[in-house]
């Protein structure tokens, strides 16, 4: 019982973190319909900007070593959200978008080449500019913890990092959905992703929508991926160990739904940790795409989609 509930709050904790990745994704694909192969390397970029800001720009010295890698976390996601606005601007607004009527197969052909060619540019030049060596944001945090209980005798570790981790991104998915539900700017994503033609008939600038969808959705990846270099080390090509862990997010949840993006990657980390009690750790992905099946196979929609009926 006392590995259960550990492996279950740990579960709990790290899926927070899985949970705030896949929104990232969720948006972008929700609202742009643009499936990137290249947002686990934005996740990268994210990790490096909260470990260079936390180092090398003073905030080490101004917060401390316990504050200060969240403080130089939370600056990451602007930081990846400008980057991803130039990126959509530069690069896949050619390809998706009002520019996608006059492209075959709507845009998704050029999508995966443009996107795949990011991701490849984004770990080699990741590769040349941090180098190979290991990185980690480590702080007091990661290697302490709370006691819970005792619950009937049974004490339960909570290790505070990844409990402030947890917290954080609770707070950055509310702060989200009340912007995507209370704000000019949600209403205007929320009308370009249900019916863009109707949306410029209204007055919405389609393409712009998409670029603040492509920056919001890099920035709170990007924060995503600051939290979880403070228990984990991370390198250039670490985007490609979490790519298809946000995509199975994603889908889980069901495609288009952020809140349903948030509890796929919640399932995602509880399954990961529970797996550990009877399977060895190298089989956790294994466990993970067994339980994805089996929920695909009896809800193909996910979690929060519609059924769509066919006639």
């Amino acid at each position: 019982m006392e590995g259960f509930l550990q492996a279950l709050t740990a579960g709990l904790l790290i899926g927070a973190i899985y949970g705030l990745m896949c929104v990232g994704l969720g948006l972008i694909f929700g609202v742009m319909r643009v499936i990137n192969f290249a947002h686990g390397d934005f996740m990268m970029l994210g990790m490096y900007a909260a470990f260079y800001l936390f180092t090398a720009f003073g905030i080490q010295t101004t917060f401390g070593n316990a504050v200060g890698p969240f403080v130089a976390i939370l600056l990451a996601g602007p930081v990846l959200a400008v980057f991803g606005y130039a990126t959509h601007l530069a690069l896949i607004s050619r390809v998706s978008g009002t520019r996608t009527s006059s492209l075959e197969g709507e845009g998704h052909y050029a999508q995966l080449i443009l996107t795949l060619g990011i991701a490849l540019i984004l770990q080699n030049g990741g590769l040349i500019v941090f180098g190979s060596v290991l990185a980690s944001i480590r702080t007091p945090l990661s290697s302490s913890a709370w006691e819970l209980g005792p619950f009937f005798d049974i004490g339960i570790f909570v290790n505070k990092a990844r409990g402030i981790d947890a917290v954080v991104s609770f707070a950055t998915m509310i702060l989200l959905t009340l912007l995507i539900t209370r704000s000019r700017i949600g209403k205007s994503l929320r009308a370009a992703a249900d019916n863009p033609t109707a949306a410029t008939y209204m007055g919405i600038d389609v393409d712009r929508a998409h670029r603040v969808a492509f920056a919001l959705g890099s920035g709170i990846t990007a924060i995503a991926g600051g939290l979880l270099a403070t228990n984990y080390p991370f390198h250039p090509f670490v985007g490609v160990e979490y790519v298809i862990v946000m995509y199975a997010g994603v889908v889980l949840g069901g495609m288009g739904s952020i809140i349903g993006a948030f509890w796929g990657g919640m399932t995602i980390g509880l399954v990961q940790q529970m797996s550990t009690l009877v399977l060895p750790t190298q089989l956790q992905n294994a466990a993970i795409f067994v339980v994805f099946l089996l929920i695909i196979f009896f809800r193909p929609q996910g979690f929060f989609g519609r059924m769509v009926e066919r006639t």
